[in-house]
């Protein structure tokens, strides 16, 4: 579904990203975990075709990220606020993400109903523009919008940061009820997170791969040795 071939990104004479062979595969739902600079954010702007590598390719589905726009008709992402149209309100919002993947706004309507709990009656039918929603609302509607056409692939950076803790708990169990169809990657500093929500574990340190682990009590003690939790 998502290959990696030789990917390598530089600013100056740091070295921020360098993979040489890594796939994600459908059903699969990974968690990407590091420090701060570790290169994930990089990562996911690269494999959206937001920043150009050094060098290397990306491939969806067999095609370059680079050469084809195919990929963008089964590839949602949320990476921060800067995907939103602030100046939207939300269900504006989404009848537009809706309208560009074929859907009428009743059935957007409908399709976004189920998350109301998540929404917590603070989202759909307020009339606020984006900008003006709380950061944690701004981030449930962002990841809840990238369910909207039922894509093969869903990339979300930090996505439980800015959530209060029953938030925090609503996205996991979106996650885990939602998961299994699709290729997910999943940012996040927080490893329970991680852990809860995720069937493999890949720990990136400067830009490197040094783990790709499965999610059983052996990768959770390694995960805690690596970073002395």
């Amino acid at each position: 579904m998502i290959r990696i071939d030789n990917i390598s990104k530089s600013y100056g004479e740091e070295i921020v990203l360098q993979i040489e062979q890594l796939s994600f595969n459908l059903g699969e739902t990974v968690g990407i975990v590091g420090n701060n600079g570790a290169g994930k954010t990089t990562l996911f702007n690269i494999i959206l075709d937001l920043i150009a590598p050094d060098k290397g390719h990306i491939y969806l589905k067999d095609k370059s990220n680079r050469e084809h726009e195919e990929w963008k008709n089964f590839t949602s992402a949320f990476l921060d606020d800067s995907f939103l149209i602030q100046f939207l309100t939300p269900d504006e919002y989404f009848e537009f993400t809706g309208s560009l993947n074929e859907l009428n706004p009743i059935e957007t309507r409908t399709f976004m109903s189920s998350f109301n709990e998540f929404f917590n009656d603070e989202i759909i039918g307020v009339k606020k523009y984006i900008r003006d929603l709380s950061k944690g609302n701004q981030k449930k509607l962002g990841l809840s919008s990238t369910f909207i056409g039922s894509p093969d692939i869903i990339i979300w950076d930090e996505p439980f940061s800015n959530l209060d803790p029953s938030s925090q708990i609503r996205l996991k169990n979106i996650i885990n009820e939602r998961k299994g169809n699709q290729a997910w990657l999943i940012s996040s500093h927080d490893l329970n997170h991680i852990v809860d929500t995720c069937d493999r574990v890949i720990i990136l340190e400067k830009g490197l791969i040094v783990e790709d682990l499965g999610n059983n009590e052996e990768a959770k003690a390694r995960l805690q040795r690596y970073f002395n939790v």
